[in-house]
């Protein structure tokens, strides 16, 4: 397996920096996980540095992910402490877009009764990178006012948008925290671009993600491939996905970054199936479990 990722990007520090400093202005916090990863992409810096506000949980990608499992996922952050809403979104059609609006008008209305007062509800998103943050905003205001791409790291700073109803939503770029101690958590990242592929290396990257699929959903990668069955050893399964898709260079040598870049594109696009890589039945450890 590769090894354990202990990083911190010096624009990382700022983006904490920059949830302090504005967490005062907001009233509620919208955080949005990828839902084919719902724990390994709920930032645990996130978690304490929201404390006490009122939260939305957004499980995006959910066109990606097993229906099933994101909604069992939905019904177990549910319980959590702050949470008002949870709520699957498919950020590619839109759908449950204005589910997501009604419940924001909701808690508009709430607040304001609270406090005797009349404004717009002041908004903060937040999730890790390339977890789909501007698409949701993109959604939310109807324009495209968000920088998207599929490399982590697009949304550069803060940006103040006021979305059709006049409600005020502060993006922040994506963060990371400094080290996952469970390395399962920062290869779980990588599969699904949350960390740049350049940082662990596609091939391995891909060989480890055609691991964790053998195991997983073997049916899916047997189909997606054309292969005649899954080995238990994870060369011979990127051999022949190599072999089968003419990944082969001169002197008959199989072409593994190709390979390994094959995968994790036809994963990441949901080619390969609608697949969840961490189940809502498994007991998560205290090292990569946040408070759900």
């Amino acid at each position: 397996m590769i090894d354990n990722i202990n990083w911190y990007p010096g624009h990382m520090k700022k983006t904490r920096e920059l949830i302090q400093d504005n967490l005062k202005a907001v009233d509620i916090v919208i955080e949005i996980v990828d839902s084919r990863i719902p724990v390994s992409s709920r930032n645990p810096i996130i978690d304490d540095l929201i404390s006490g506000k009122p939260r939305i949980i957004v499980l995006g990608k959910a066109d990606l992910a097993d229906a099933a499992e994101t909604e069992a996922w939905a019904e177990k952050f549910s319980g959590s402490k702050g949470v008002r809403r949870v709520m699957a979104l498919n950020l590619q059609s839109g759908e449950n877009i204005k589910k997501l609006l009604k419940a924001l008008e909701a808690e508009q209305l709430r607040r304001n009764e609270e406090r005797s007062v009349k404004r717009p509800l002041r908004i903060m998103i937040v999730g890790v990178p390339n977890v789909g943050k501007s698409s949701l905003i993109n959604r939310l205001t109807g324009k495209r006012s968000a920088q998207t791409g599929d490399k982590p790291g697009v949304t550069k700073g803060k940006q103040w948008l006021t979305l059709s109803n006049g409600m005020q939503l502060l993006d922040t770029p994506g963060i990371l925290w400094p080290k996952f101690e469970d390395p399962n958590v920062g290869l779980n990242l990588a599969f699904c671009g949350s960390i740049k592929d350049d940082i662990l290396g596609v091939q391995d990257l891909g060989f480890e993600l055609i691991r964790v699929l053998g195991e997983s959903y073997p049916e899916l990668l047997k189909e997606r491939y054309k292969l005649d069955e899954i080995s238990e050893e994870t060369i011979e399964n990127m051999d022949n996905i190599a072999i089968k898709r003419g990944f082969i260079m001169s002197g008959k040598r199989i072409d593994y970054e190709r390979t390994g870049r094959t995968v994790l594109d036809e994963f990441r696009g949901g080619k390969i199936g609608r697949i969840t890589l961490e189940k809502s039945k498994v007991n998560f450890t205290a090292k990569n479990a946040l408070h759900i």
